[in-house]
């Protein structure tokens, strides 16, 4: 059973969520938060599994909470799955950078909200490409963009490790990154579980922004 925390400042969507959550036999809410700082407290008082969270809430915002939820080792494990109006929200990037572990547009289907909190409850991260690319390459060219990951980055890694970050940048999962590079579904976990400790990214959405940032993967497609 994979326990939700609804955080959003509005009442009526946090209604409508817990709804839609508690009509899936798989999945219950243990609570809601309308503030971001409510979000991080209820997170560990409701032993939160993922947290549905805004971007845009009082006290604290969704980034800031997600950043701490990511921080405290008593809340190690948990999941962010990060809520916004607009696929093209920079904010969004940060939130990743902070350690979520995926986003959504709030007009998503219903179907689709159940299933992302599946996906990420189950520790993969949900990253649409072409938002996630557009995003990401936005966010980089800002001045004074901190660095994520360890020293050496991609240089680290073989070649087909490289090759598999570059499929995890461009949003595959591992069924769709063994399909495109001919490997077993486990061996592409495998890599992937590799390349994370290699670099120090904590879930697939941080190799995405240290794949971006370090050239790997760019804005238009091609890789360095």
């Amino acid at each position: 059973m994979i326990r939700v925390l609804l955080a959003d400042d509005q009442t009526l969507v946090r209604a409508a969520f817990a709804m839609l959550v508690e009509s899936d036999p798989d999945m219950t809410v243990v609570g809601q938060a309308a503030t971001g700082l409510e979000a991080v407290e209820t997170a560990r008082s409701a032993r939160a599994d993922l947290v549905v969270m805004d971007i845009r809430m009082p006290e604290l915002d969704g980034i800031e909470a997600t950043r701490r939820i990511a921080a405290d080792e008593d809340l190690a494990g948990v999941k962010v799955l990060v809520l916004t109006t607009y696929d093209t929200d920079d904010h969004v990037v940060e939130a990743l950078r902070a350690g979520a572990s995926g986003f959504l547009v709030k007009d998503t289907l219903p179907a689709e909200l159940l299933a992302a909190i599946k996906t990420v409850a189950a520790g993969e991260s949900l990253l649409s490409p072409g938002p996630t690319a557009r995003l990401i390459a936005r966010f980089l060219s800002g001045p004074s963009v901190p660095a994520l990951g360890t020293p050496g980055g991609p240089e680290r890694l073989s070649e087909r490790e490289r090759q598999v970050l570059t499929l995890v940048a461009r949003g595959l999962n591992n069924a769709k990154i063994a399909e495109t590079l001919g490997l077993s579904p486990l061996t592409a976990k495998t890599h992937v579980s590799r390349i994370m400790g290699k670099l120090g990214a904590r879930d697939r959405a941080q190799l995405v922004i240290i794949a971006y940032e370090s050239g790997l993967v760019v804005p238009s497609g091609r890789q360095e």
